[in-house]
């Protein structure tokens, strides 16, 4: 009985633990672009969200353009942004230079905006344009520690 109550828990224990890894996973912040939000070297719990949750304002973890989305062959480098603009919010031209000769007047879908907190020091949609949906891990939930 009590080695049946033991494996039981054990396998509980797993299937939580695969649970987590799968819904959450942590990434450490490299860089001065969302300064003063979050520092080189601290820590994030990320939670894994498809792109139809995404709502402006919201801190989001992407691969970055040139390496392979999630779930590709080789491990992507993640940029960490804010989003700006999700597909159906009006596109914001006024702030992000490199949409202002973009047709039409909404995010189209699968497309997101995204920008950094620190200006000056961040790559992002101010100058590279829309990022796509297929590149998103998730959001920011919260500093580990």
């Amino acid at each position: 009985m009590i080695g049946a109550i033991a494996a039981l828990a054990g396998a509980t224990g797993v299937l939580a633990v695969v649970w987590l890894r799968r819904r959450y996973v942590v990434v450490t912040v490299r860089g001065d672009s969302m300064l003063p939000t979050y520092r080189p070297g601290e820590r994030l719990v990320v939670q894994r969200t498809p792109p139809r949750s995404l709502r402006a304002g919201q801190v989001v973890v992407l691969a970055e353009a040139g390496h392979p989305p999630p779930g590709g062959r080789l491990s992507p480098r993640w940029i960490i942004k804010r989003v700006a603009a999700v597909p159906g919010d009006p596109i914001p031209r006024d702030t992000v230079p490199a949409l202002r000769g973009e047709p039409g007047t909404r995010v189209p879908t699968g497309r997101l905006v995204v920008l950094g907190d620190n200006p000056d020091r961040s790559y992002d949609s101010r100058q590279s344009g829309y990022l796509t949906t297929d590149r998103l891990l998730g959001v920011v939930q919260r500093k580990v520690g």
